[in-house]
């Protein structure tokens, strides 16, 4: 009875709470859940929050809002300049550079004032008249989320279609425009990822569905666009493994239709010949585990990048008629010291994306000759990026270069003749000048002595005296490698004497598959103690100290960042952790969220002892302890299909229940977004100079 009346009042304290702005922080009700498995039970206060529309959770949520709102309070003119001070970096009214496809150049405008996109075509050239193929804009209007996605364009060039998602769970419904008359088709296909694939008949697309409950890409329709409504579209595959999902793509050829099912640790792919969309598809090699691969088509040879007897990948090819890998032969061979990334295919050459000791590199190689050569690139820190190349009979390839201080520069280069052409630089205003900045390779050495790469930059002038605020950014997943690229916004760091860096840690593949290897499952923990390694360097090196140091982390980065709260918390001062993944053993035994049985290759299975044990030595939520914790910056969507709201919301709960010290903790929760945070083109710039004024209210900066 009294353990009911405390619950009682806590929640009309909770519901009071969320009415007004408060000086106090939120006070979460504690309802506890046993969870045991392995002979062990974790006590969970906070599990009733995974009630999405509960008015309790709701309440919370809002208290939560409320207070983080009043706490800065006084940073709403710091965040209305930086706001404005990165925007006004920005060109409002700006051009994509075009591209050439199938008879038209495509493009992608915006207008001063507005958020969105508008998606243009000219016929032949860019002097004839424009044709709007989509004003996001106008269509974005009385929704506070927006997002459109799969835009592509029938072979016969008269039918657009497009998905879009207005909730920011990763959903979207498949429109079909008529280019000719202006007119959307009767159709709506819903629960798609917004890709729609045309088979060469113009008539036919397929597509991907999702489970509606998991979110799990798990069918591949076909559908007709001259069919009734009322007709069901046909299902060509459907995945029955749970590890599994599916997606639909068309070979740079435009021949053939592929369907992938993939793993973290397995590809099977299926084709049909584009012009017989009512065909079959056909196995191209059956799965195996371990066995990851990926293809393309040229003439009379499917290509494929594989890590058959290869970690870091190798180039193969086979015969259209013999697909399986036993009749695969070798174009590319292993390295052990270059990882080989990826592969565009043209008529008459091979362009090889490859990476070797955390930097980028293309290869370009001529199908007739073999004679092959590289791009040269001057900067000791870079990224490169290989635009849409769509036209397969060719010697240009497009791809976009930039750095920690030079802007996306976007190049075209001629296969043949090695001429590197200029086509755009985004233009950044306000007067920057990227030699008033310097940039970095270090190398961290890690507990067990591997040396982690950093990538770093500042402005000209800054003394290495050890009082320097920094930003360390990091990872450390699904073997994604963390480029270092220019941000707009990340200026208004360093001109305020900011050290920005990146931590290479392992988990991602900046230095080969291994790296990523490295760094999940049982090697999980390499991934934390690398970052605190390379938070350790910057101080040791003088470039910050532990009393100006932050760290940011988003998704599994915000893993990263919670894990490395609990270890050491004694090296920041403070902590930015964006849409988070923080509850990891509970979240790994639900199989009703998106993500989590595709992701047991990556974490591990928590139904497995030695699994379950390993992910809860680390995992944030389950490692919180009564110690003092740095300023910590939480956000989430309340849409977030990757990261459900529930885990940072529990993890912020416990840690106020157990944090012994006064430092800031706030949760900020948008409740229109998802995993990607606010759509538009400046909204999410609302949210970076939120972050930022986080910090300068710590340090005291004002201006």
């Amino acid at each position: 009875m009294k353990n009911g009346l405390k619950l009682l009042v806590l929640s009309l304290v909770l519901v009071f709470a969320g009415c007004q702005k408060s000086p106090t922080p939120p006070v979460a009700k504690k309802i506890p859940q046993e969870l045991t498995i392995h002979e062990d039970t974790r006590i969970d206060n906070y599990f009733w929050m995974n009630q999405r529309n509960h008015p309790d959770v709701l309440n919370y949520l809002k208290a939560e809002n409320n207070y983080t709102a009043y706490v800065m309070k006084d940073t709403e003119p710091l965040q209305k300049k930086l706001f404005e001070e990165i925007k006004g970096r920005i060109k409002e009214q700006d051009e994509s550079v075009p591209y050439f496809e199938n008879g038209y150049y495509y493009y992608t405008r915006y207008e001063a004032g507005n958020e969105y996109p508008i998606y243009c075509r000219r016929k032949n050239s860019m002097q004839e008249p424009e044709e709007i193929l989509l004003d996001v804009n106008s269509m974005a209007k009385k929704h506070p989320y927006y997002h459109v996605a799969g835009i592509s364009v029938s072979p016969n060039n008269k039918i657009l279609a497009y998905g879009v998602d207005t909730v920011s769970r990763r959903r979207y419904a498949i429109f079909f425009k008529n280019l000719e008359t202006g007119q959307l088709l009767n159709t709506k296909i819903d629960n798609t990822t917004g890709a729609a694939i045309w088979a060469n008949d113009n008539l036919t697309v397929f597509y991907t569905m999702k489970d509606t409950i998991t979110l799990r890409s798990n069918k591949i329709l076909r559908h007709n666009i001259n069919d009734p409504a009322s007709n069901k579209d046909i299902l060509v595959y459907e995945e029955p493994d749970e590890t599994f999902s599916v997606s639909v793509s068309k070979s740079r050829s435009k021949a053939y239709i592929f369907i992938n099912s993939n793993s973290t640790l397995s590809n099977e792919y299926r084709y049909l010949d584009a012009n017989t969309p009512n065909g079959e598809f056909k196995i191209f090699q059956p799965r195996e585990r371990g066995l990851e691969y990926s293809i393309d088509h040229h003439s009379t040879h499917f290509y494929v990048l594989t890590n058959l007897q290869a970690q870091n990948f190798r180039l193969m090819r086979t015969p259209v008629g013999k697909t399986e890998k036993k009749f695969w032969a070798e174009v590319i061979p292993h390295r052990s010291d270059v990882l080989l990334e990826g592969f565009n295919l043209f008529k008459n050459h091979l362009v090889i994306e490859e990476r070797t000791n955390a930097l980028e590199q293309i290869r370009i190689i001529d199908l007739s000759s073999g004679k092959e050569h590289f791009m040269a690139f001057d900067e000791e820190v870079y990224a490169l990026l290989s635009s849409y190349n769509p036209e397969f009979n060719t010697n240009l390839f497009r791809f976009t270069y930039t750095s920690l201080t030079t802007p996306f520069t976007t190049y075209e280069y001629n296969l043949d003749t090695r001429e590197k052409i200029l086509l755009k630089q985004t233009e950044v205003l306000g007067g920057y000048d990227p030699q008033n900045y310097e940039t970095k390779r270090l190398w961290a050495i890690a507990t067990d002595g591997t040396k982690i790469p950093l990538s770093i930059v500042y402005r000209k002038g800054l003394e290495r005296n050890g009082n320097n605020p920094a930003l360390l950014y990091g990872y450390g997943s699904y073997g994604y490698s963390l480029n270092p690229y220019f941000s707009v916004s990340r200026i208004s760091l360093l001109d305020r004497g900011f050290v920005f860096a990146m931590a290479h840690i392992r988990g991602g593949q900046e230095m080969g598959r291994y790296w990523y290897e490295d760094g999940k499952l049982l090697k999980k923990m390499n991934t934390f103690t690398d970052f605190i390694a390379c938070a350790e360097f910057l101080i040791q090196e003088k470039y910050t100290n532990t009393n100006l140091l932050y760290a940011q982390g988003g998704s599994a980065g915000g893993l990263l960042v919670g894990a490395v709260a609990n270890m050491r918390p004694d090296l920041f001062r403070g902590i930015i952790a964006q849409v988070p993944f923080v509850d990891v053993v509970t979240t790994m035994f639900d199989e009703t969220i998106p993500l989590t049985t595709s992701e047991y290759d990556e974490w591990g299975n928590p139904n497995n002892k030695e699994y379950y044990f390993y992910m809860k030595s680390y995992s944030p939520y389950d490692q919180v302890k009564k110690q003092s914790y740095p300023n910590m910056l939480v956000t989430t969507g309340y849409h977030d299909s990757q990261v459900q709201y529930w885990e940072p919301a529990k993890w912020v709960a416990k840690l106020r229940e157990m944090k012994t010290d006064n430092n800031l903790l706030l949760f900020k929760i948008d409740m229109d977004a998802g995993h990607g945070g606010a759509s538009g083109r400046f909204k999410p710039l609302r949210d970076v100079a939120f972050e930022y004024a986080f910090m300068f209210k710590i340090l005291g900066i004002t201006q």
